[in-house]
This record gives C-alpha cells, sequence and structure tokens, in this order.
C-alpha cells in the first residue's frame, strides 16, 4: 500500500518541479539576456549620438561663409553659383559627407556640392521637406529620410542663413549613416531605428527595412507622405505579435513562414526623435530553461527511486537480497550516465556564457574607436581652431588701431606709422596661421629650418600682451645669454607659444603670485623650453587627457579643448614632444623639447 501511494504522488510531485523550475530557469535566462541586449543597446545608441553630434555645428558654420552669404543676395548670378558650387564640393569631399546644398526661401536649390553630377540638387524644390521650413522659420533643425532624388537615405542637419540681419535662405548637411548600419549585420543581435511613426528606417536586416512596427493606418501613411520622408518606398507592416513576460517585452516575427521570438529593450533618442530597438533570439534562452527542466526532473526520478529502492530494502526478506543487489547495481550504473550528461550540458553553457562576454568586451571596444573617431573630425578641428586661434591676434591689432588713433590725434604720426606696421605684420602672421590650420589635417607643406627663439618670442608677447594685461599676470622671460635656435616653423612654434602662455594666464588669474616664467636652455642637440605658472597645477585625474582633442577643463563658452592638442601635434611634427608635470612649489610646468640648430648667421652661411 505505502508503495502504491509513492508512485501516486511521485508523478504529481514531478509536474509541480517541472513547472516551477522551468518558470524559474527561465526567469534568470530571460533577465541575463536582458542584461546582455542592454548592453548592446547602450553601445548602439552612443554610437548614432556619437556620430550624429560631430557633424551638428557644421551647417550653422558653412552659413556663415561669405561666398554662401553674396550668393544669397544675388541667386541669379552664375560666377556667384559657380563659386558656392565649388566650395560646397570641397567641403563635402573634405568631411566624406553625403551632400550639402543652399535653398532659397521658396525652397529652390540654388548651390549644391552635386552640382555636376546626375542627380544634381540645383533646381529642385525641397519646400515640403520639415527640415526647411523649420530652418526658415530661425530653427536648427533635423530630419532623417530617403532622398527624392538621390534615393539614398541619410540624416539632414538645415540652419538659416542670416544675411545683413534677416533670413535670405537654407543650408542643408546631409549626412550618410550607411556605415553604422553595415557594422550590424551578421551580429548576435538584431538592430533596427523607427521613426516616431514606427516604421524601420535604420536596420541590419535588409528585409525589414521600411516595415512598421505599428499599425500603418491613414492617420500614420498620411503624416509620412506630407513630409515624403520615404519618397515613393513601398511601405508594410511587419508581421509581429507582442507580449510581456516577467516583465520583460517579447516580439514574435513570422518571416517567410517561420515564426521567431525575440527579447526586445528599446531606448528613444529625443534630439534625434528615434527609437533604436535591439532585439535578442530568445530560443537560446528556452533551451537553457528546458535543459535546467530535465536535470531537474531526472533528478526528482533520481530521488524517487532512491525512496521507492529503500522501502523495498526494508519489506523484502532476505532470499530476495540478490535482486535488490542487481537492481541498487543497475541504478549506480543510470546515475553515473546521467551526471557525465549532465557534466557535458553544463561545460557547453559555460563555453556560451564566455564566448558572449568576449562579444561584449569586443562590442564596447569598438565603440571606442568611433568615439575616438569623431573625436578627430577634420572641419570640426579646423573651424574651432580658426576661431580660437584668431581671438588674440584680433585684439592686439585691435588695440594697436586704438593706439594709433590717439597718437594721430596727438600729431605723433611717426609713432602712429610705427603702430600701422605692427598690425600689417599681425594680418600677415594670421594669414599664415590660417594657412597652417587649413593643412592641419595632413602633414604641412612649410619646410622646418632654423629659427631664433628670441624673434618668436617677441612676436609672441605682441599677441598675448592684452590677455596678460586682461589676468593682471607678469611674463618673465629668461633665454640665457646667446638665446638658442631651435629647427621648426616660425608661425607654428609662435602658435604653441601663445597657446601655452594664454592657458597659464588663465591659471594665474585671480591668484596671489601671477608670475609666469618662460626659459630656454640647450641641452646637447636639444633645446629645453618650460612654461611656468603658479596656479593650481594640473590634476593627476586629467593630466594623461589634457592634450585629447576637444578636452577641457574651462566652463562652457570658455574653450574649446583643442589649443593644447593642436599644439602637441605641432611640436610633434617639428620631431621634438611636449609634455606636462606640478612644480614642486606649486602651478604647472609645460615642457618643449626641440632639435637645436645653428645661430641663424651661420645657418645661412
Amino acid at each position: 500500500m505505502r508503495h502504491a501511494l509513492v508512485f501516486v504522488i511521485l508523478p504529481v510531485f514531478i509536474g509541480l518541479a517541472a513547472l516551477q523550475g522551468g518558470a524559474i530557469a527561465t526567469r534568470a535566462y530571460m533577465e541575463e539576456a536582458s542584461l546582455q541586449a542592454s548592453s548592446a543597446l547602450r553601445l548602439a545608441v552612443s554610437a548614432l549620438g556619437g556620430h550624429l553630434s560631430r557633424y551638428e555645428p557644421l551647417p550653422a558654420l558653412i552659413a556663415d561663409h561669405d561666398d554662401i552669404k553674396a550668393l544669397l543676395r544675388a541667386p541669379s548670378d552664375p560666377a556667384l553659383r559657380e563659386t558656392a558650387n565649388t566650395y560646397l564640393q570641397q567641403i563635402n569631399t573634405l568631411l566624406r559627407s553625403s551632400d550639402i546644398y543652399v535653398m532659397t526661401m521658396d525652397g529652390e536649390t540654388i548651390s549644391a556640392s552635386n552640382y555636376d553630377g546626375p542627380a544634381s540638387f540645383v533646381g529642385q524644390n525641397f519646400s515640403y521637406r520639415p527640415y526647411f521650413q523649420d530652418a526658415a522659420r530661425g530653427l536648427q533643425s533635423r530630419f532623417y529620410a530617403l532622398g527624392t532624388t538621390s534615393l539614398k537615405r541619410g540624416y539632414y542637419f538645415a540652419s538659416p542663413v542670416s544675411v545683413d540681419g534677416a533670413i535670405r535662405g537654407v543650408i542643408v548637411f546631409k549626412v550618410d549613416i550607411d556605415s553604422i548600419e553595415t557594422s550590424w549585420k551578421g551580429g548576435e543581435y538584431k538592430i533596427f531605428v523607427a521613426d516616431p511613426e514606427g516604421i524601420i528606417f535604420m536596420t541590419g536586416s535588409p528585409e525589414w527595412l521600411y516595415n512598421g512596427i505599428l499599425p500603418l493606418d491613414a492617420a500614420r501613411l498620411a503624416r509620412t507622405q506630407a513630409s515624403r520622408r520615404y519618397a515613393d518606398a513601398p511601405l508594410k507592416e511587419l508581421p509581429l505579435k507582442r507580449k510581456t513576460e516577467d516583465g520583460h517585452s517579447l516580439m514574435t516575427v513570422t518571416d517567410d513562414g517561420a515564426a521567431r521570438e525575440y527579447l526586445v529593450l528599446s531606448q528613444y533618442m529625443p534630439e534625434a526623435d528615434w527609437t533604436v530597438n535591439v532585439l535578442m533570439d530568445t530560443a537560446s534562452v528556452r533551451g537553457q530553461a528546458r535543459t535546467v527542466v530535465i536535470a531537474l526532473i531526472l533528478f526528482v526520478c533520481l530521488a524517487g527511486l532512491a525512496i521507492a529502492i529503500l522501502l523495498q530494502r526494508r519489506a523484502r526478506t532476505a532470499e530476495r537480497l540478490r535482486l535488490e543487489e542487481r537492481a541498487r547495481n543497475e541504478l549506480e550504473h543510470r546515475v553515473a550516465e546521467r551526471t557525465a550528461d549532465l557534466a557535458r550540458v553544463n561545460e557547453q553553457i559555460e563555453l556560451e556564457i564566455a564566448e558572449r562576454r568576449l562579444t561584449e568586451q569586443e562590442l564596447r571596444k569598438t565603440q571606442a574607436d568611433l568615439i575616438q573617431a569623431g573625436k578627430l573630425a577634420g572641419l570640426g578641428q579646423m573651424s574651432a581652431a580658426l576661431s580660437h586661434e584668431f581671438n588674440q591676434p584680433l585684439a592686439a591689432a585691435k588695440t594697436y588701431a586704438d593706439s594709433a588713433a590717439l597718437l594721430i590725434d596727438r600729431g605723433r604720426t611717426e609713432e602712429a606709422r610705427d603702430n600701422l606696421s605692427r598690425i600689417s605684420g599681425l594680418v600677415d602672421r594670421m594669414a599664415s596661421i590660417s594657412r597652417h590650420l587649413r593643412n592641419f589635417a595632413r602633414k604641412p607643406n612649410e619646410k622646418l629650418g632654423p629659427v631664433g627663439l628670441d624673434a618668436v618670442v617677441d612676436d609672441t608677447l605682441e599677441i598675448v600682451a592684452a590677455r596678460l594685461k586682461a589676468a593682471d599676470a607678469t611674463l618673465d622671460v629668461d633665454l640665457g645669454r646667446h638665446p638658442p635656435a631651435v629647427v621648426a616653423g616660425p608661425v607654428r612654434l609662435q602658435q604653441v607659444l601663445v597657446n601655452i602662455i594664454t592657458n597659464a594666464a588663465d591659471a594665474v588669474e585671480g591668484q596671489r603670485n601671477r608670475t609666469i616664467e618662460l626659459k630656454a636652455r640647450r641641452k646637447g642637440g636639444r633645446v629645453l623650453l618650460t612654461v611656468r605658472d603658479h596656479g593650481p597645477g594640473v590634476p593627476a585625474s586629467i593630466a594623461e587627457r589634457i592634450f585629447d582633442p576637444f578636452f577641457t577643463t574651462k566652463g562652457v563658452g570658455k574653450g574649446l579643448g583643442l589649443g593644447l592638442s593642436i599644439s602637441y601635434n605641432i611640436v610633434k611634427d617639428f620631431g621634438g614632444s611636449l609634455s606636462v608635470t606640478n612644480h614642486a612649489d606649486g602651478g604647472a610646468v609645460f615642457r618643449i623639447e626641440l632639435d637645436a640648430a645653428e645661430k641663424m648667421k651661420d645657418a645661412a652661411e
């Protein structure tokens, strides 16, 4: 009777254990899969945001160009159109963007980087695009769409062009994002981006492109067609079913008659009005849960068999000991086999976990490389550097001009003429700086040669004098009895000293000791220049990043983080080195080490 009761209760217990164990195992593996998919989602969002953010300020910069403003003053002038077309084509080639074009206030394109191509935008009217309508109202606009002329997908940045205080046109910058989409193909996850209407426009699965994950009702289709976001591309709904399980969003997609279930994680990007989605196939999760359930059932079965054998041993008489021994041996053999199976399953699970962790590390490394590449965008550096480097010479020129006016009023014409000569020299130097900054992204053409430090320092003092005065700082120059000469370019070396001395003035402003020390000494075949301030010094946490592009500790609007990066690359181009340390008595010390040259007279001989 007891044996019969055991065999009635055991199947019920096994069924309950299988159900409960399966639910617990599925929940645990689903949580693990959600964490992995969340990491992939963060990487995808960071890659998209980094790719777009480096292009966002460019339309406003290009809109301020004199050639663009001149064209909008006289849109029908052929010569101005030719000049603007050439300029836009050069900028487009430099940035490796998709297209750049200019429209009048009625939406007609009058200049474009592809003016000489088969799919030229010149003459096309894009007034129906939301990016044009927003920019025409004076806003900085963004929009993603399929080009109606080029039939190429891209992300559009639009900016109004102000001429003589009024908006005369709109400039549009189109960015190609196919490279990011290509990186999503063939991966462990399915990644796609949907617009506000739920239409997929970026995906690593081409068969899902222009499919809607929301019902394509008349209102959604009308809004999409009004902006012609996807031109004439056919739109259809993706065959899917949604459900929620233990707080996780699941999606079942029917593709070519086969249904696949995916774990779905989404993140909204408000600045782009996108929703990035990462889908992970749940087949592996379900398989792992089934494996756990099978193992649990086996364990319960083995436990039940052990109990049954124990009861049989107590109930049977001595004459059945031989049969009991045979049954026990058989049981031990089965236990050994099941244990070996479980060991193999566990080993396989550990291998899969290790492979997934390695994949996540590779994804993180790829994202870091994308961010670093985005920091070094060519035109961003050039445009920011022009603004950064011209402020000091312009300030000096303004001071000389004001002084010259006073001297002329007082009849001191010779001194006024000297000031005008200095202004002319500053203009020449600014022109030379502009040439160097335009060539900054590639190896400079300027030949290096002997440069006297005394002359370079004198020119530098003219530029930084106003900044030193504003900071109430004093520059103590010690070049030795015989100022050495170095192998460099005079204008770019002056640029490096201006950047470093200006930073030193920022550091000592408001300090008790506002002295800046500039020293130069020759050591063998090298010349060491040091610039020391008495400011707070460089914190150890940022010492390794201080020469990175766009890294700055200044407040918003007070620095772009390019000065030291540019200086580092200039000194490196000279064959020297630039480093920073903290002085034992306080303050930062910038060390510039360059190859020594013979004096200017000996070099000429």
